[in-house]
């Protein structure tokens, strides 16, 4: 009976080591570098989180351009890499293709959707937590304007800017809300500059509260922000170090959970294709709250935003999606 049950866990560790063997961890960033601060370095720290737990390397890639992205995503297929992680709605089409090339191959896309049985699809409900951001936003603002710059124009990032306004609006009913977008391609992703400009501009119009969805391009809203003595607010990754008491807030996506969750699932077995949706309930978006900016959230900005997470949750509390019909309510 002994020896029987010796030879149950060498069988079983075995079995272990195989599987773990199997696993081979790739990462595809969207444009705007690995470590823009925002939604790329999300993505990395899911990975690294994975890595630290398991012991088990990735590889990864930064594409400079759309091109890139699908020669990245195909290689690392091509190369026995499994799952391979593609964080960007920029590489749909080519998670597309290279998943009917591989049907063998675990895929993983963050911000799109793709109907393949070999792909998961990970978006968020980015207009709940940017409705949380919007409250406080709206609460802290003096002025009564408020600002958005987002990066590149499509209804993702305008998503972004309509749950923003609606949370805004739903504290100060009159609340001006000024919106800008950086451009029309991947560039809009890592053009701090240009974020500078646009949310100076913003400030001389009164806003005293802007709102960053722009990746690396947000780097140069929140430093212009704290130049200014004005408050911003951070996105997809927790951003409140950045500049303590200036960022008010900020809109953390969890970027990093879906590429955690991927490499973890697909390790022990357990991958399934399909859609995640990930909102407030889930815990997939949230406004951050630390010790970098809790003294500017009074108890009253604090009881707000617990009491719209509890209404969204509850459903008594619709935040419109953009991306629905391409159009926020006013």
């Amino acid at each position: 009976m002994k020896k029987s049950l010796l030879t149950l866990f060498a069988v079983a560790a075995m079995a272990t080591t195989a599987l773990a063997a199997d696993v081979k961890p790739a990462l595809v960033y969207g444009t705007g570098g690995k470590f823009d601060k925002s939604f790329n370095e999300a993505a990395y720290n899911g990975a690294e989180m994975f890595k630290k737990e398991t012991g088990i390397a990735y590889r990864d890639f930064e594409p400079t351009g759309d091109t890139q992205g699908e020669q990245a995503i195909r290689n690392f297929a091509s190369r026995g890499f499994n799952p391979v992680v593609a964080v960007s709605f920029a590489w749909t089409s080519a998670i597309e293709k290279v998943a009917a090339e591989f049907p063998d191959t675990k895929f993983i896309i963050v911000d799109a959707v793709v109907d393949k049985p070999n792909v998961r699809s990970v978006i968020y409900k980015e207009e709940e937590g940017s409705y949380l951001v919007g409250v406080l936003a709206g609460m802290a603002s003096k002025t009564g304007k408020v600002g958005f710059v987002g990066g590149m124009d499509i209804p993702l990032i305008r998503k972004f800017e309509c749950g923003y306004e609606q949370g805004a609006r739903s504290v100060k009913a009159d609340a001006e809300v000024f919106q800008n977008m950086t451009g029309t391609t991947g560039a809009a992703w890592n053009d701090p500059v240009r974020g500078g400009e646009l949310t100076k501009n913003q400030i001389d119009q009164g806003a005293d509260v802007i709102y960053a969805a722009a990746g690396a391009t947000g780097l140069g809203v929140l430093q212009t922000a704290a130049d200014n003595k004005k408050f911003s607010i951070g996105v997809d990754s927790n951003q409140n170090y950045l500049h303590p008491g200036s960022v008010l807030t900020s809109m953390v996506k969890r970027v990093d959970l879906a590429v955690y969750n991927a490499y973890t699932d697909v390790k022990a077995d357990k991958f399934t294709g399909g859609v995640q949706t990930l909102g407030i309930k889930e815990d997939g978006v949230s406004a951050a709250i630390d010790e970098h900016n809790k003294a500017l959230i009074t108890p009253e900005m604090l009881a707000a935003v617990e009491k719209a997470k509890a209404d969204i949750i509850a459903g008594t509390v619709k935040v419109h999606d953009y991306t629905s019909d391409n159009a926020c309510p006013k």
